[in-house]
């Protein structure tokens, strides 16, 4: 693997062309991948090599709730012209779900190839050693972004304790919205239920993971919420927003239960039903174990490989 770097954080689209074509142009590609992450580079533009474009998910109208006007209208523009400029590019979708947007954006669905991210199952699995937390836990882990709308679990949390409901919620993560969601924390007045860690090692992640009664994650919008598949390897079963990616990654009534997204009532009845039933938590807990062995990275490595010697070879 011989790695390059251009620009930086914000520079990194416009740098890369220029770069490419004084370190890289001579150089002969079989293919190129180009992961498409917010700015799209339009390599099949400057590249001179079949392009395979790897699409997580688009924002569309979710970078409004994200990012300033300027910024949230340039990335949702910038979406626009993906069929145009993409046409007769193959494909990597992450998901059924993020396959479908592209899709009713244009995109041909013959080009697309469906390869869930996997997860590390020597790793991310039960350890008998290590039971439950003592007290009803709920965890979020990820960064603190608004637009993953951790606030709709603090909400759901404020509702538990007003009915009368032991529970306790981690929120694991660090990001832009952490002084946002402290402030609602103290509004609420939840300050003895709610523990923000920060973020936390893969150590400390996997003692949550395996001590949390139930994962929780409330995005509008993901490519597949590989923290579900975290939680499913550990046994534990995740409640999440009914939206694009996490109903990939949670089954509902299996592995987890899926809520309306917004619902703050509906997502604190589905906690209290996984922390108050423990039959229920015990049969999500199995079908998540299930679920979860179906997705190793080593699959999707295999599929990837695959895929690309495939169209390697139709070249």
């Amino acid at each position: 693997m011989d790695v390059h770097r251009a620009g930086g954080r914000h520079t990194f689209s416009l740098a890369a062309p220029g770069y490419f074509r004084k370190h890289l142009r001579d150089r002969t590609f079989d293919l190129v991948i180009e992961d498409l992450n917010k700015v799209p580079l339009f390599t099949t533009r400057w590249v001179g090599a079949p392009v395979v474009l790897l699409v997580h998910h688009l924002f569309g109208t979710t970078a409004f709730r994200e990012a300033n006007l300027a910024v949230a209208g340039a990335t949702w523009a910038l979406e626009k012209p993906l069929p145009w400029c993409y046409r007769g590019v193959p494909i990597e979708a992450v998901s059924q779900s993020t396959a479908e947007d592209l899709i009713r954006r244009g995109f041909d669905e013959r080009r697309i190839t469906v390869i869930e991210n996997g997860i590390d199952l020597d790793l991310y699995r039960p350890d008998p050693g290590q039971p439950r937390f003592t007290d009803p836990t709920i965890l979020y882990v990820g960064r603190l972004k608004r637009y993953k709308r951790v606030d709709l679990i603090v909400r759901a949390v404020a509702r538990l304790a007003a009915e009368g409901v032991e529970a306790k919620l981690v929120i694991a993560g660090s990001g832009s919205d952490a002084a946002s969601i402290e402030r609602l924390v103290k509004e609420l007045g939840l300050e003895a239920r709610v523990r923000s860690p920060g973020f936390v090692d893969e150590s400390e992640k996997l003692r949550l993971f395996r001590g949390a009664w139930v994962h929780c994650l409330t995005s509008p919008k993901e490519g597949w919420g590989i923290s579900n598949l975290e939680a499913a390897g550990c046994g534990t079963p995740t409640v999440a927003s009914d939206s694009p990616g996490l109903r990939d990654s949670v089954v509902d009534g299996e592995t987890g239960i899926l809520v309306p997204h917004g619902d703050v009532a509906a997502l604190a009845a589905a906690l209290r039903r996984v922390l108050e039933d423990t039959e229920l938590r015990r049969q999500l807990s199995d079908g998540a174990l299930r679920f979860a062995q179906a997705f190793g990275w080593d699959r999707t490595a295999d599929r990837t490989e695959a895929h690309l010697r495939e169209l390697a070879g139709v070249r």
